[in-house]
């Protein structure tokens, strides 16, 4: 295994969250979710801290008509937030970024003539590659180099028009339509091109749950060594298999501080069939049960943050007011634990003390009345 240069056992004690539930929570759901109810989202995550929001995906709406209202969306998006700044729930329009999705090349280019022209638009536009030819080819329809070459061009386009452009590297720890490994070292190459090419930030994505957490550490640990600024990278984490969370632990065991979920951890591959009707999607589900995939949950995310004394700024009360809401949207029960039984206290904050002197125990039996085998006698003094 590669050894890295980052010492592990170190966590950092603040981290930023990135709320990506009404584009990559939603992009899953087989029914359309309103326009209104998207905005009612957004303004609760607006309430409740959340700096870094992924909004919509201005695919072609004929394969993911979930997002067909994705102009409509942005706009009501920018008007929030300048309410937000009116209510005084943030101090500036500039304090929250919001994320947009174009892979296609094409798809762009509506982007950068809306904002010429003044409209709403979003701060940061994500575009992605994946390790696996495989999945490129299923997700984007074009293989590596015809793909790359798309995006050195409109990567440069969309800076020079003043966005933030997120270069995404998916299938990082496998692949969902091979169900085979990566090299790590290929995915830190596609990093490193997109950082060429002028992404101002990478999400490194587990797209299909296959990480596990020394395989995250290991990857992170290379990516840290050789681009150590930690505000170039975002964790993005499937829950396919439920190692998500132990593999959040394991990102941040190597510097990581920017983390992404969900509420009631929905999301996943694009929907193919919505409101009872078949559509495109990205095809093919790549697995018989739609349902048990998902991303990491927000709602246990925060409280497994707050259990270890990670610094989030997101207030909890408004978090499990979302995670409430949103299974009334989604229908169901959701992935959510901490939602039906609560926050935690935070790391360090003690309220059960000893009540009882254990002396008196250590007076009678200096040494275990039994043998306890690997444990020194020195111990026991």
């Amino acid at each position: 295994m590669y050894t890295p240069k980052f010492a592990l056992g170190n966590i950092p004690k603040k981290v930023k969250i990135g709320d990506i539930t009404i584009r990559d929570g939603f992009q899953h759901e087989e029914y359309y979710i309103p326009t209104d109810a998207k905005l009612w989202f957004l303004e609760m995550s607006l309430k409740a801290g959340f700096k870094e929001i992924e909004l919509t995906n201005f695919a072609n709406p004929r394969a993911l008509p979930q997002f067909a209202d994705n102009w409509e969306l942005t706009e009501g998006a920018v008007k929030l937030r300048k309410r937000a700044v009116e209510k005084g729930w943030i101090n500036s329009e500039k304090e929250v970024i919001y994320t947009g999705v174009a892979i296609d090349r094409s798809r762009n280019y509506p982007i950068i003539e809306a904002k010429k022209a003044g409209k709403a638009v979003p701060d940061r536009v994500l575009c992605m590659a994946s390790t696996s030819h495989a999945h490129m080819v299923k997700n984007a329809g074009k293989d590596h180099p015809t793909y790359l070459a798309d995006s050195e061009i409109v990567i440069g386009e969309l800076r020079d028009a003043g966005f933030e452009v997120c270069g995404t590297v998916s299938t990082i720890w496998g692949c969902p339509v091979t169900q085979s490994a990566t090299e790590l070292d290929w995915a830190v190459e596609l990093s490193d091109i997109f950082l060429r090419m002028g992404a101002t930030d990478i999400e490194h994505a587990d797209h299909d749950g296959q990480g596990n957490p020394v395989a995250v550490y290991d990857y992170y640990a290379r990516i840290m060594d050789k681009f150590p600024n930690p505000d170039l990278h975002v964790a993005h984490f499937h829950v396919t298999r439920g190692y998500g969370l132990a593999n959040v632990y394991a990102a941040m065991q190597a510097g990581i501080t920017r983390i992404e979920a969900t509420f009631g951890g929905i999301g996943g591959q694009p929907a193919n069939f919505l409101d009872r009707t078949p559509i495109k999607g990205t095809g093919e589900y790549y697995y018989s049960n739609p349902d048990a995939v998902g991303l990491v949950t927000m709602e246990d995310l925060l409280v497994m943050l707050n259990g270890m004394g990670v610094e989030h700024g997101i207030n909890m009360d408004l978090a499990f007011k979302i995670g409430h809401m949103m299974e009334k949207v989604g229908r169901r029960t959701l992935r959510s634990a901490a939602l039906h039984f609560g926050d935690l206290p935070k790391y360090g904050e003690v309220k059960t003390y000893k009540n009882y002197d254990v002396n008196e125990w250590k007076a009678k039996y200096p040494q275990p009345r039994y043998p306890i085998a690997g444990v020194p006698a020195e111990n026991w003094n």
